[in-house]
Order: C-alpha cells, then sequence, then structure tokens
C-alpha cells in the first residue's frame, strides 16, 4: 500500500476514496472501506493524523497508532493512503476548500464514508455538500453500537471480549519492549515490559490472557501490588518462547480478562497463581474468528 502525506506525493489517479479517521478500524469502519473497494476506481483511504478532537485541545486514547492503522487499512486491500496532517488551519477551511485541496488533486471519483461524517469549517461539510461539488458519494449506513468511542469504553473497563466484536479482532496493546525490573524471570516466568505511548488506550488493570508474536500469552496490567509498585506497567510472559526482545515492537493480542491483580501472602503463593494464569492462557482462544 502507498501512503503519502501530500496529495502531490500520491499523485493523480482515478479513486474512490474512504473519508474518515478510522481509529482502530473497527467494523463500521470496515463496511466503508469494502464500499470503497467494491466501487472500482483505485481504493484509497484519506485520514487525519493526529485525531481531529486533540487539535481542539480534547484528549483522545487511541485504539491504534498511526502505523497500526496503516498495516490494518492494507490487509483489508486498501492500494493507496493519504495521511491528512490535521491541524486548526485545517479545521479551518470551508469544506469546498478542503475538496479542492485534498480530494480533487488525488483524482477522487467517488467518496464513501458513514451517514454522520462531518468536516471543514463549523463541521458544515457533509457528503450532500460533495455530492454538489460532483462527486459520486456512497454514505454507509452505521452499524448500531459501533463506534470508537464505545470501544475505548469497554477497553477501559477491561471488557476485552467485548471489544473485540466491536472490533472484529482482538483488542491489541503495543509497545517497544524495554528493560525492567526482571523480577518476572527471578519468579520463573521473564516477561517482555512494553513502553506504551501514553496517547494509547490500554485495559484496566488486571491479568489477561493473549497473545503475542505467535505464542501465547499471559499479560499482567498495573501496579505489581505484591511488591508495592506503583508504576502503572504492561507486561507479557510468552509462553514456550525463547529469545531476545528487547527493542523490538510487539502487539500483544488481549483475549481474556482472567482477575484482578493482588497482593498475596508469600512469593510461593504468587508463583503458584502466576502457574495456573499460564495454564489458563495456554487454553484460551481467541474472542473473534479473524481470517
Amino acid at each position: 500500500m502507498k501512503v503519502a502525506r501530500d496529495p502531490g506525493e500520491l499523485g493523480r489517479g482515478s479513486r474512490a476514496v474512504a473519508l474518515g479517521t478510522f481509529d482502530g478500524v473497527h467494523l463500521g469502519h470496515r463496511r466503508v472501506i469494502e464500499t470503497a473497494i467494491a466501487a472500482g476506481p483505485e481504493p484509497t483511504v484519506v485520514t487525519f493524523d493526529p485525531h481531529p478532537r486533540t487539535a481542539f485541545g480534547n484528549r483522545v486514547q487511541l485504539l491504534s497508532t498511526l502505523e497500526r492503522r496503516l498495516e490494518l487499512l492494507a490487509a483489508l486491500g486498501v492500494e493507496a493512503t493519504l495521511v491528512v496532517d490535521f491541524t486548526l488551519d485545517l479545521a479551518r477551511l470551508e469544506p469546498e476548500e478542503f475538496a479542492e485541496q485534498v480530494l480533487r488533486p488525488i483524482g477522487t471519483e467517488v467518496v464513501v464514508a458513514g451517514t454522520d461524517f462531518r468536516f471543514g469549517h463549523g463541521r458544515r461539510g457533509d457528503l450532500d455538500l460533495l455530492a454538489g461539488l460532483g462527486f459520486d458519494v456512497r454514505p454507509v449506513p452505521l452499524l448500531e453500537h459501533v463506534s470508537s468511542s464505545r470501544i475505548r469504553e469497554l477497553v477501559e473497563a477491561g471488557d476485552v471480549e467485548a471489544a473485540a466484536q466491536l472490533l472484529g479482532r482482538p483488542v491489541e496493546v503495543e509497545g517497544v519492549v524495554v528493560t525492567g525490573e526482571a523480577r518476572g524471570g527471578t519468579l520463573g516466568f521473564p516477561t517482555a515490559n512494553l513502553d506504551v505511548r501514553p496517547e494509547l488506550a490500554v485495559p484496566g488493570n488486571g491479568i489477561y490472557a493473549g497473545a503475542a508474536a505467535g505464542h501465547r500469552a499471559a499479560v499482567s496490567i498495573g501496579t505489581n501490588p505484591h511488591y508495592g509498585g506503583r508504576e502503572r506497567r504492561v507486561e507479557a510472559f510468552l509462553l514456550d518462547f525463547s529469545g531476545d526482545l528487547y527493542g523490538r515492537r510487539l502487539l500483544v493480542e488481549l483475549w481474556q480478562r482472567l482477575r484482578d491483580e493482588r497482593a498475596f501472602a508469600d512469593e510461593g503463593e504468587l508463583i503458584a497463581q502466576i502457574g495456573r494464569d499460564v495454564e489458563a492462557a495456554r487454553a484460551a482462544k481467541p474472542p473473534v474468528k479473524t481470517s
């Protein structure tokens, strides 16, 4: 998939454009993208980074990094993506200006978006306006109860199974593996400690079953209360794995929440519980089937 940051870099061509932020690339987003792919011209996405709400000073816990968003779009069959830098200047553009400066130069013929999509100064632009400008518009009805906001709520609550049903894939936590306190190794369960970017949504504290790097994983999210920790961490023990993950980008899927984190009477009790968590992770199944 070709990725561009400027319309001129992408070039002009006959394009069916799916328009939106697409944070998390959930089931509703997929319907929009699949409609663009089926339209005929080269399936292209025009998306925004950073998230538009952050340009107005709002805090948004993202479901995916831009890198992961682009990977998910490519996996769906998108052939080109224009990542538009969302600034206050962009937000001030009249909808007609946005169409002439962003959509027209890349050869957009078909525009596909959710029926609630709005853009331009004062959110005045919609698909009807684009139709009036000569674009072939294809509105896609919203999926009931499926939204990035709802998924964020479920993730924050630790309900990764319900969130997966709306995403159409398991919830993921992404980060770079960094050095930790190496306490897991002394207990017999060495963990990969993730440095997760602060703008990303991380599920509520607890112990989860999941997978990473092709291995089942038992994942701890929280402060490690048994040792009196205060810093919130994401640590994954990869079953049957040997090797060095330091410095690598790691995507950790969370399939099932197993239990709350807690302190134990002694280290022996902690080790026994970790052993049970590992066996639960080994027996766990993905919350949704993915192609």
